[in-house]
């Protein structure tokens, strides 16, 4: 059996609650049943015994992480989003998040740059990484193509991941089919 975690990425209130204040995804995530599914990865990756790992974008109050240039943060501190600390970072009520899982903040769309990740994968010599999260495009694809270079088996549940809208989510999965497994929640027992 190969030593397996499941990466839970930026399922936090100001991305995915429709209250929050970058929430553009949070009507498909509705819509698709999203949270749900991510839910059901995560009670799998229980049953089995993996690590349930949450990774969560924020700055900390005044943005000394946030990079001014970037067209993917260079609005966050004007609309006072992402702050660590404060609800909306929080993971959504919804997910089944526990005591015992891991948490790694990142100030970048990746979830390994300048993050705990790679430390506490290799320290738990894990193999392979079940992916779910937001945005499909943004955070979830640029972890599976490091996670890939990294030698990790990747497999992206991608009806546990969400975007925009259904036609861009579309399109990055079967981008992502070239170097992760793609499959839907109800797929996955059987892939492992």
């Amino acid at each position: 059996m190969k030593k397996t975690a499941v990466l839970v990425i930026d399922f936090i209130n100001d991305i995915v609650h429709p209250d929050g204040k970058i929430a553009k995804a949070a009507s498909y995530i509705q819509q698709s049943n999203t949270l749900e599914k991510a839910n059901q990865v995560i009670r799998l990756g229980r049953d089995h015994h993996y690590p349930i790992i949450f990774v969560t974008v924020g700055f900390s109050e005044n943005y000394i992480e946030c990079p001014p240039a970037s067209p993917v943060f260079q609005y966050v501190p004007k609309f006072a989003a992402l702050k660590l600390g404060e609800w909306g970072t929080a993971t959504h009520e919804t997910l089944d998040k526990q005591a015992g899982d891991i948490d790694v903040i990142k100030h970048r769309v990746s979830a390994f740059y300048n993050t705990k990740l790679e430390a506490v994968l290799h320290a738990q010599r894990i193999e392979r990484l079940i992916v779910t999260g937001v945005s499909t495009d943004m955070a979830v694809q640029l972890t599976a193509r490091e996670a890939h270079d990294r030698d990790y088996e990747v497999i992206i549940v991608e009806d546990a991941c969400a975007t925009l809208d259904a036609n861009l989510h579309q399109v990055t999965a079967g981008a992502l089919a070239r170097i992760a497994t793609v499959i839907r929640a109800d797929q996955l027992t059987d892939a492992l």
